[in-house]
């Protein structure tokens, strides 16, 4: 079964405008059957899953905390985050929820190991950690057959908004990114690519040319 997909590079944009936007695909995704990949920065917000709750978020001063349909609790995004949100048609396509998730978890550990930092993810706590600091937060929504919502890399931010919460709902989870392991200035469109081939690869799929 073919499984074709288009790439969208949609750079800095408000987190709600985002998410209307992948609302607003599915029915589009599953008629044509062609899924779709954005790469996506936002604007500092914190954004609160559907099993959130309320004694996770602390004192987040200026940074909107918004509402989310996506699976599990609360995270934080930010500018020098690379987020890759995933809007498959998985139930055409015939691939599980859990199969989905190891594979964008997967598609995180392959491209560190490129760059020689050892990562893992944990069954209990969705996401990819380097030794105990969680480096990508993972979270998804299947609506009428088609996932939406993804996972998202810490490369080069400001961490400190992770303190105003209790990330993902673990209480002192530490938090580390890209930069803190990769001694070698980050090239985005490598990273990207990289990343691209690692889940193309573990999800058997086709990119289409513009």
């Amino acid at each position: 079964m073919e499984r074709p997909v288009r790439i969208q590079v949609r750079a800095l944009e408000p987190y709600q405008t985002t998410l209307d936007a992948m609302r607003g695909a599915i029915a589009s995704v599953r008629e044509a059957g062609i899924g779709e990949l954005w790469w996506v920065q936002h604007p500092p917000v914190f954004t609160q899953g559907q099993a959130g709750r309320p004694e996770h978020v602390l004192a987040t001063g200026a940074i909107p905390v918004v509402q989310s349909d996506r699976g599990g609790q609360v995270t934080y995004h930010g500018p020098g985050q690379q987020i890759l949100y995933v809007l498959l048609p998985i139930g055409p396509w015939q691939i599980a929820v859990r199969g989905l998730v190891e594979a964008l978890e997967g598609s995180v550990i392959d491209l560190l190991a490129v760059y020689g930092v050892e990562a893992a993810g944990r069954r209990d706590a969705p996401g990819v950690y380097v030794q105990d600091a969680k480096i990508a937060s993972l979270g998804l929504r299947v609506r009428h057959g088609v996932s939406y919502h993804g996972i998202a890399l810490n490369v080069a931010m400001d961490l400190s908004p992770f303190r105003c919460i209790h990330p993902c709902g673990q209480v002192g989870l530490a938090v580390t990114q890209w930069t803190d392991h990769v001694g070698a200035p980050v090239q985005w469109n490598a990273l990207r690519a990289g990343w691209l081939e690692a889940l193309v690869r573990r999800c058997q799929l086709t990119v289409l040319s513009d």
